[in-house]
């Protein structure tokens, strides 16, 4: 599963990286490794990793298991990784993964818009008559 997370957060670096269209050739020499680190898989779940690449490239990762051994067990990951693009802009992402889906935070990421005054009305009318929200 590291081997996974790593190639997929290489590969998310690359695309975004490279500009479309690009009709300059790519260099594909080898880029090296600068630094590696991983503990486990644990026997508890547990595991963390780090690396950094010749190109820039930082990622570093940890793991733990929740509520094992009920129905509710997930996996749950804190992490961050950052790139450097081609114009030198250096891009930072954290994150959470866990049982709420992938959580990621970024200056560059784009936010959601304000919610209406009008749903925030109606949503506190909702919590406000919970009586009237029960099914018959």
């Amino acid at each position: 599963m590291n081997t996974l997370v790593i190639a997929l957060c290489a590969l998310v670096a690359v695309a975004i990286a490279g500009p479309v269209g690009q009709t300059t050739p790519v260099d594909t020499s080898p880029i090296p490794i600068l630094k590696h680190a991983l503990d486990g898989p644990n026997p508890d779940g547990s595991y963390n990793y780090s690396y950094e690449t010749g190109n820039g490239i930082q990622a570093q990762e940890e793991g733990h298991l929740n509520n094992a051994g009920s129905d509710g067990e997930a996996l749950e990951a804190h992490g961050s990784f950052s790139f450097t693009d081609a114009d030198g802009q250096t891009f930072q992402i954290s994150y959470i993964a866990n049982e709420n889906g992938f959580q990621p935070e970024g200056a560059h990421l784009p936010t959601a818009p304000p919610v209406p005054p009008q749903i925030l009305k109606a949503l506190q009318y909702i919590a406000e008559h919970p009586q009237e929200n029960e099914e018959v």
